[in-house]
């Protein structure tokens, strides 16, 4: 896909090594991702890039959004990726952790960041426990999947999506900018995945959970970083959507944190080395 969206923010100077490239989840883009953390991220010295997957934001496709499945979704993040200046970090939010997952799998990537991501082995115990835990919002999804963002009760999104401490007003502008997803996506991985693609255990892998997630709560999370060797980390008092939340912040210092303490560290020379 040759025209995707890529928002970019860089430093003013030098910038720290690795790049960082986020992923969205679905229903959503790029932008996710610019309202709050890429400036962070930029202002600390880091080259932060959010790619839209095909079909999605300002990337081209979306006319033909419901023919693209997960393994494109997986080809957009690789030709992002490479558009870059180093392989980067892939940071990877709720349908693009599953993306990030299958992409460390393809390429060799310094790190990946889970953020209220899929499970390897899909979406199947995460829906039913859903339509347990809140019928209303379980219907509410399954209508935006099927009738696209016109069909659904964008109060019900908003409790899907964020902690009871965002603002109505401001959780209203951002449900204003979902979008539908692609139904091949949905149904690639909607169901049990009994053969995961999972990254090499030798990749590091922070698995970050929220608290507060209705769509990933605590047991999808640690089943997640089970999968893949770790332990998980959950913010206190966040919803899905922990970067746009109202301590995002908190979010984004746990994620440059551990970035910097896995990958900078190791890219560093050793005193003997010098």
């Amino acid at each position: 896909m040759s025209n995707l969206e890529i928002i970019s923010r860089r430093p003013s100077g030098t910038a720290k090594m690795p790049p960082l490239l986020f992923v969205h989840g679905a229903f959503s883009g790029a932008w996710i991702w610019d309202a709050k953390f890429l400036p962070w991220f930029a202002e600390r010295g880091w080259e932060a890039h959010a790619v839209s997957l095909r079909g999605h934001g300002n990337s081209e496709g979306g006319d033909r959004l419901h023919d693209f499945g997960i393994a494109d979704y997986v080809d957009d993040v690789l030709e992002a990726a490479g558009r870059l200046s180093a392989p980067p970090v892939l940071i990877g939010h709720s349908m693009g952790g599953i993306v990030v997952q299958r992409a460390l799998a393809k390429r060799r990537f310094p790190a990946g960041v889970l953020m209220a991501s899929t499970p390897p082995y899909g979406l199947l115990t995460s829906t039913m426990g859903l339509a347990w835990r809140s019928p209303y919002v379980f219907q509410q999804m399954s209508m935006l999947m099927a009738f696209g963002e016109s069909a659904f009760d964008p109060d019900a999104i908003r409790r899907a999506m964020f902690s009871d401490k965002m603002p109505r007003d401001e959780a209203a502008q951002y449900d204003s900018r979902m979008q539908e997803e692609s139904r091949r996506v949905l149904l690639d991985i909607g169901g049990w995945i009994p053969f995961p693609v999972l990254p090499p255990r030798d990749t590091p892998v922070l698995v970050m959970g929220a608290e507060e997630d209705l769509l990933f709560p605590r047991a999808e999370i640690v089943a997640t970083a089970m999968a893949l060797g770790t332990q998980p980390v959950f913010m206190p008092g966040m919803g899905h959507a922990m970067m746009l939340e109202q301590d995002w912040q908190a979010a984004a210092e746990r994620v440059e944190g551990w970035i910097a303490a896995t990958v900078t560290a190791e890219a560093a020379p050793s005193a003997s080395a010098v």
